[in-house]
C-alpha cells in the first residue's frame, strides 16, 4: 500500500487512512476531470485492501407488489396510474405462487418493492389492501415477508418513507432494507427539478429514514442517482451525508451508484443518460471516501461497458434476477448470470452469490433469521456455490 506515492498530498492521505474533507474530494474530482490515473489507482487499491478479488451479487426474484405512488418524480417509470396496463397489484396468490417459483430457480433474495403509500392517495389502492385482508402496506410487506421466510426465501423490502414503528415490525422478517438517498440537495426539490413532485424524496425526509434504520440496527442499502441534474459538489454532499450515518451507526452495508437513464412518457425522456466518464469519476469518488463500503452498481444500466466497473472501484452487481424484469427500469433487461460470472473472471475476479445482507453483517440479525441463512451458507457466509449455480 504505502509504496505507491503520488503528486496529491490528498490522495496519499487517503491511503494512511487519513481524514479527508469535502473540499479535499472536489480537489480531487477537478484533477481527475484532466487526469483520472491517480484517482482511479487510488480507488482500485483500496477496493483489492479491503475486498479482495471477488465481486459478489444476489440472485433475486423482484416482487413488484404496488405500483400506484403519491408522488411523482421527473424520471420515474415505475410508477402507475390506477388505468394503465402496467398496473401491478399482487395478490397473496400471486405473491406465493411467485415465492414458489423463485425457489425453483434457487432465487435467494425475495425484493419486495411498492411505491409510495399508496393508499395515502388511491382509493384503488386501500380497495385493493382490503380485498386481501390488510389496512395498509405495510401489513402486507410484513405478511409476504413471513411467506417468503417459510418458501425458504430472503426478503429485502424497499418501500420508501417507512416510519420508525413500521421498520421494526420489518426488521423481525427481513434481513436487510433500502431507501435510495438519491441526493441531499434541496435545490433538486424546486419547481422545475426532479424531485419538486416528490415530497418523500425531500432530504431532510430520507436521512430521517436511514437514521432510524441505524438506530434499530437494519442492515441498509442505500445510495445516489448519478447525472438528474445534480452538481458534482451536491453529489459528494450526498456521499459524505451517507458516510457520516455509517460512521455514527455503522448499519450502511451497501451503496448503489446509480447512472440516470432517460424513458419515455416522463418529463426528462429528452435528458441524455449520465455520461461515462463523469459516472466513473463519482464511482471513484465514492470509494476514496467510503474505503471499506460495498459499493455497486446496476450492470443492466450499463450493459456494454459494466465489467470496466471493476477497475474504478466497485465490488457488488446488486441483484440480479433469471426470472424477473428490472420493474424499474424495464427497457433494461438483467444479463445472463453465467455471462458476468465470465466477464467477472475475465477482469481477474471470482463472483461469488451473497444473500440480501452481506456476511460481515449478521450480527445485526435475529438468531432465528441468522439460523435460516446457516441452511444454505459457505464458510465466508456467501451462498453455497451448488446451491446457486
Amino acid at each position: 500500500m504505502n509504496n505507491l506515492v503520488f503528486d496529491s498530498e490528498i490522495l496519499n492521505n487517503i491511503l494512511e487512512n487519513k481524514p479527508i474533507s469535502c473540499q479535499d474530494v472536489n480537489a480531487i474530482y477537478q484533477k481527475a476531470v484532466k487526469n483520472p490515473n491517480e484517482l482511479f489507482t487510488v480507488s482500485q487499491t483500496l477496493r483489492k485492501k479491503f475486498k479482495k478479488d471477488s465481486v459478489t451479487f444476489s440472485k433475486k426474484a423482484f416482487f413488484n407488489i404496488v405500483n400506484l405512488c403519491k408522488d411523482t418524480c421527473s424520471y420515474c417509470t415505475y410508477k402507475a396510474e390506477p388505468e394503465e396496463t402496467k398496473l401491478s397489484l399482487m395478490s397473496k396468490q400471486q405473491i406465493s405462487e411467485l415465492l414458489v417459483l423463485a425457489k425453483k430457480y434457487r432465487c435467494v433474495e425475495a425484493l419486495f418493492v411498492t411505491g409510495e403509500q399508496p393508499e395515502k392517495k388511491y382509493q384503488e389502492a386501500r380497495e385493493w389492501l382490503k380485498k386481501n385482508g390488510f389496512k395498509t402496506t405495510t401489513e402486507y410487506l410484513i405478511h409476504s415477508s413471513e411467506i417468503a421466510l417459510e418458501t425458504g426465501l430472503f426478503p429485502h423490502t424497499n418501500a420508501g418513507n417507512l416510519n420508525y414503528e413500521e421498520m421494526k415490525e420489518l426488521k423481525k422478517t427481513n434481513v436487510s432494507m433500502g431507501v435510495m438517498l438519491e441526493n441531499v440537495s434541496e435545490r433538486l426539490t424546486e419547481k422545475g427539478m426532479p424531485h419538486y413532485l416528490a415530497a418523500s424524496k425531500r432530504p431532510k425526509a430520507r436521512l430521517e429514514i436511514l437514521e432510524n434504520s441505524g438506530k434499530l440496527r437494519i442492515p441498509m442499502t442505500t445510495g445516489i442517482l448519478v447525472g438528474i441534474g445534480e452538481t458534482i459538489e451536491e453529489i459528494i454532499d450526498s456521499l459524505f451525508a451517507i458516510k457520516q450515518l455509517n460512521d455514527r451507526y455503522g448499519n450502511i452495508q451497501e451503496l448503489i451508484l446509480q447512472n440516470f437513464q432517460p424513458k419515455q412518457d416522463t418529463k426528462m425522456k429528452d435528458s441524455p443518460s449520465a455520461d461515462e466518464k463523469y459516472f466513473k469519476l463519482v464511482v471513484a469518488l465514492s470509494r476514496i471516501i467510503m474505503p471499506q463500503m460495498n459499493i455497486q452498481i446496476p450492470p443492466n444500466l450499463s450493459p456494454k461497458s459494466y465489467q470496466s466497473f471493476l477497475s474504478v472501484g466497485i465490488n457488488d452487481w446488486g441483484g440480479i434476477s433469471p426470472l424477473t424484469p428490472d420493474f424499474v427500469n424495464p427497457e433494461f433487461s438483467w444479463p445472463k448470470i453465467d455471462k458476468v460470472d465470465k466477464y467477472s473472471k475475465n477482469a481477474g475476479f471470482d463472483l461469488k452469490c451473497r444473500f440480501p445482507i452481506y456476511p460481515e453483517y449478521f450480527s445485526f440479525i435475529s438468531k432465528e433469521l441468522r439460523d435460516k441463512i446457516a441452511v444454505i451458507e459457505n464458510e465466508e457466509g456467501f451462498v453455497k456455490e451448488e446451491y446457486w449455480r
